[in-house]
């Protein structure tokens, strides 16, 4: 399963996934992620720029319609390999033009075709809210632990639970005045390209407990980072940064970036 997830095999809040199906690939595909391209993506792309060399394989956990593969394989000259758990959002993603070098389904936690240590970094950006338990998010870190060859690393987004009842451009996070303990399902509402909203269901993962489950997989020097308005000025699309006031987004930032090294 791709970034940000679960409710109904539908694009609406029910008991499975809700991005699963055709239909439900197509959805997100439709999401338009404005507050992640402003205060998620660019940084995300910056900190593997640090790191990654040109040529070098990137893996993309999570890839699901693959614009956010293709955008990184485009700017930063990596060999980008998206994976995901849904046939039907790789099928989407490899019929989109994309740059991305090849694609890659997870079956049973692990990702075909791909070897021990064959990464050079991976990126995994909001797949930990379709996680409903620890132990599934210590199994994501470990395939991606798996991946990525010594002193390599990773880049984790994520969405602060949090950050309730705030109204940024494109999502809000559960209910006002609510709080979420680990893997509780809230409801988060999505904008979509048109206008329009959906909501779906996630799983609260509380940012503080992210480094400790990330030093228990195998990992070692997490550095966490909330990205503000002000700093997404010099990095985002300067024509997305025209078309909200951000007020929220100032207020209060919701996005959460986490990078480690493979031990």
């Amino acid at each position: 399963m791709s970034d940000r997830s679960q409710g109904s095999g539908q694009p609406g809040v029910g008991d499975s996934a809700a991005w699963s199906g055709r239909e439900g690939a197509q959805a997100f595909a439709a999401v338009e992620a404005a507050t992640d391209w402003l205060l998620g993506y660019p940084f995300v792309f910056r900190d593997l720029a640090r790191r990654l060399g040109s040529g070098e394989v990137l893996v993309d956990y999570g890839c699901g319609p693959g614009k956010v593969a293709d955008h990184a394989a485009r700017l930063l000259g990596a060999r980008v390999l998206g994976v995901d758990t849904s046939p039907e959002m790789l099928a989407l993603a490899r019929g989109s033009g994309t740059a991305v070098a090849e694609y890659h389904l997870v079956r049973n936690g692990r990702v075909a075709g791909l070897a021990d240590g064959c990464a050079d970094a991976v990126m995994c950006n909001h797949v930990l809210a379709s996680l409903p338990t620890e132990e599934a998010v210590l199994a994501v870190f470990t395939e991606i632990r798996r991946l990525l060859r010594p002193g390599a690393p990773f880049v984790l987004l994520v969405t602060d639970p949090d950050c309730t009842g705030m109204d940024y451009a494109s999502l809000r996070i559960g209910a006002p005045g609510e709080a979420y303990g680990p893997g509780e399902q809230l409801t988060v509402r999505l904008r979509r390209t048109d206008g329009s909203w959906q909501e779906v269901r996630n799983h609260a993962w509380p940012v503080a407990l992210i480094p400790g489950l990330l030093e228990r997989t195998g990992f070692r020097d997490a550095v966490q980072h909330r990205p503000s308005v002000e700093e997404a000025l010099a990095l985002a699309d300067p024509q997305l940064a025209r078309a909200h006031t951000w007020s929220a987004e100032r207020a209060r930032p919701p996005l959460v970036i986490t990078t480690a090294l493979a031990a």
